[in-house]
């Protein structure tokens, strides 16, 4: 019994620890107040958390639940006021977030991103309005860009077409002028959440070479009726956060997780796996659940999959989407020996 109540006690301790641990996260990254401000707001809840622990240690734990609950209500109570927002001075590549709407066979997208990028600072602003007839609808491709190792990267799902270049749906966060990307504030309502439709001239080819990310392509082995139930679910994505905003999450909601939320939705069978929480491991998920050609050995599938080499052309560049899936394996039925 001793054991069980050291080790119960060291579980709540962890526990305590970890919640401390938000709370203090939570206070100093989304204050609205200077970092002096912050700091003592956080330093008050930390030592009320200390005041609590040697108040319960001291046998008077009533005194230790009052202060535990007092300051996790005003924490919470706070925290509940801070809401996401589509009104905000966004990055010029985040001003517009896409919606669509679906008339018998007929695909509307507003808001379709076709920048052409010079430099990160340097482009000319495109925001269409595109068709496409659903009925031509061949397939999914998923591009992963690699930008920190080859454990994160971000994805991007471009649906195919036999009539029209590729629409790419990229769930991404919506940064505000001069904002930056934190994977720790990911978790503390820091950025809210966009769906950005766009030409792959634009979304991919300003990854790979614009911002020197390492761009992989996959052909995505699904039926063409699973393809076009993703193609709506991320209408309904897009019409959703559209019109009401939602907050990022570095865990919870980020470019993968909602994706897969998607497909479970489609198909409560698909596994969930911890690969999906590091998009950079993708690969051998894909190839594991059959969803990649199984033609080639896996190296052989990621080599040909970086699009580095063939990504570079000069604008308007018609032939991008063509070139870029020169040589990358189509989904096959065979598997390799």
């Amino acid at each position: 019994m001793r054991i069980v109540r050291a080790l119960a006690r060291l579980l709540l301790g962890l526990l305590w620890a970890l919640a401390t641990l938000w709370g203090v996260m939570a206070l100093w990254l989304r204050l609205p107040l200077g970092s002096f401000g912050r700091g003592a707001i956080a330093a008050i809840f930390v030592a009320v958390m200390l005041v609590a622990v040697v108040l319960a240690w001291k046998q008077r734990r009533l005194f230790a639940g009052v202060a535990v609950i007092a300051a996790w209500a005003v924490l919470l109570g706070w925290w509940s006021t801070i809401l996401p927002s589509n009104d905000r001075v966004w990055e010029p590549d985040m001003a517009r977030v896409a919606d669509a709407r679906i008339d018998g066979d007929v695909l509307t997208v507003n808001n379709v991103r076709n920048f052409a990028w010079r430099s990160a600072t340097d482009y000319d602003q495109r925001w269409e309005t595109r068709q496409y007839r659903l009925s031509q609808l061949t397939g999914a491709d998923l591009f992963l860009s690699y930008w920190a190792g080859e454990s994160i990267a971000h994805a991007i799902v471009s649906f195919d077409f036999r009539d029209s270049a590729p629409l790419a749906l990229s769930i991404e966060i919506r940064k505000e002028k001069g904002e930056r990307y934190s994977a720790s504030a990911g978790f503390f309502k820091t950025y809210e959440l966009a769906i950005i439709a766009a030409d792959e001239r634009d979304i991919v080819k300003v990854r790979s070479t614009v911002r020197g990310e390492d761009v992989r392509l996959y052909r995505l082995d699904i039926e063409r009726a699973t393809a076009l139930g993703l193609l709506r679910e991320y209408v309904t994505l897009a019409n959703d956060v559209s019109a009401r905003p939602r907050w990022y999450n570095t865990l919870a909601a980020n470019c993968t997780t909602v994706i897969f939320g998607m497909a479970r939705r489609l198909d409560p069978e698909v596994a969930m796996d911890w690969r999906i929480l590091l998009p950079g491991r993708l690969p051998t998920y894909l190839r594991e659940h059959r969803f990649v050609s199984r033609a080639v050995p896996l190296p052989v599938l990621v080599t040909a999959a970086r699009i580095g080499p063939r990504a570079a052309g000069s604008p308007p560049d018609p032939d991008f989407s063509r070139r870029i899936r020169v040589g990358v394996p189509y989904p096959a039925q065979t598997p390799a020996g």
